[in-house]
């Protein structure tokens, strides 16, 4: 690629600032009602003209504490273990797919795809329905499960990108030098696939993170329910008081690990994402 002309350069300039303000102003937003008194929640302004930490307070030490600190509980553990279960079954089964030449591969890559992409909310009732007579309604097992079907098929898909990129003759070599299948696979592959795992287990993270729709038809107490469903369960100070503000505190103080990992950690995203994408 030529390098850019002065002229092209303000063109993406303008675009990268256009795109960034269309990205962040929702979370501006949010992060501006955070900080609202009850009273400008409708004043129309998008700053608070007298900032107020009341929301906060509200949801880490007042009458929304023990429903919120419960769903950051179960939030972050739910997803640490739906991510680690999806990324070792995901870099195995991908392994075999990018390295084993058996009948049936394309269609288990198609399948993959198919479940990316099928509406959830047309299977939460009959699996209401299966958790409610099995016992795993309302429990972390009854939310891991399901998350497993939102990070398992884009973890394959994207760990089968990036293995393709790995060359064979190392794993045959490590097999020349004496290492069985599994110690080639292990101490010769796993190394060199670490970026390419390591952002696949983000995006499972971010997916199971973000999901709303199982654990909102899935749980019914603070047992199991993460922070996305029990963001539907704040309340105001009166009946007739909206909880944006509160809602707006706990969702900022939940973006904020989300943001966190992606700054601490881009280049590894981008690494892993660009080795994958492109096939040598």
């Amino acid at each position: 690629m030529g390098v850019l002309s002065k002229r092209q350069r303000v063109w993406w300039t303008v675009i990268t600032v256009l795109v960034l303000l269309y990205a962040l102003f929702p979370v501006a937003s949010i992060a501006a009602t955070s900080f609202k008194s009850s009273a400008e929640l409708n004043s129309g302004q998008m700053l608070p003209s007298s900032p107020t930490l009341a929301n906060y307070e509200q949801i880490l030490v007042g009458s929304a504490q023990e429903l919120f600190l419960s769903a950051l509980r179960n939030s972050i553990g739910i997803s640490l273990i739906s991510t680690v279960i999806a990324v070792v079954l995901a870099t195995l089964a991908a392994y075999a797919i990018a390295r084993l030449d058996f009948p049936g591969k394309r269609l288990i890559l198609t399948t993959a795809l198919g479940v990316s992409i099928f509406p959830v909310i047309s299977i939460v009732t009959p699996l209401f329905n299966l958790w409610r007579t099995i016992g795993l309604y309302d429990t972390w097992p009854g939310l891991i499960i399901p998350y497993l079907s939102l990070t398992l098929p884009i973890s394959i898909w994207t760990l089968a990108a990036f293995f393709r990129q790995i060359p064979w003759e190392l794993e045959q070599a490590a097999q020349v030098d004496g290492a069985t299948p599994f110690q080639a696979f292990r101490k010769a592959i796993v190394p060199l696939a670490a970026p390419g795992v390591f952002t696949t287990a983000l995006i499972a993270f971010f997916i199971a993170w973000n999901d709303f729709v199982y654990g909102i038809s899935l749980t019914s107490t603070s047992a199991a329910r993460p922070v996305p469903a029990a963001l539907a369960f704040f309340t105001g100070a009166s009946q007739f008081e909206e909880p944006a503000g509160a809602i707006s505190a706990a969702a900022v103080i939940v973006t904020i690990p989300v943001v966190v990992l992606v700054l601490l950690f881009q280049r590894q995203i981008v690494s892993g994402l660009t080795q994958g994408a492109v096939k040598g």
